[in-house]
């Protein structure tokens, strides 16, 4: 996630009254740069590069593949934008790996 992209959800989330309105959905196909991703939105930059550098968002983070999220996405849009990315990574492994960081970011 680019700096750009970091300080703009930095200040979307600083304008919220609260998180609890606010997810962040993300839809990487590279599963690992996703991971990377879905931490700092919810523990901060890795990196220690960004806006987010030690700035714990604690925002939920899911993966289009997801079936919290892919519930909400009509069918026809879903196969036309996503579909050949589901064929190809397995939607069970996103959402372990997303819920793992989920839960990280409780804890924190």
């Amino acid at each position: 996630m680019d700096a750009e992209a970091q300080g703009n959800i930095k200040r979307i989330a600083e304008n919220q009254e609260g998180n609890e309105n606010l997810i962040v959905v993300l839809g990487a196909s590279d599963l690992e740069g996703a991971k990377i991703s879905a931490e700092t939105v919810t523990l901060g930059d890795p990196s220690f590069a960004g806006p987010l550098a030690g700035v714990p968002l604690g925002l939920p983070v899911y993966h289009i593949l997801e079936p919290e999220i892919r519930q909400y996405v009509p069918e026809d849009v879903y196969n036309e934008n996503v579909g050949v990315m589901a064929m190809v990574i397995d939607p069970n492994e996103v959402g372990e790996r997303f819920k793992k960081i989920r839960e990280k970011a409780k804890q924190a």
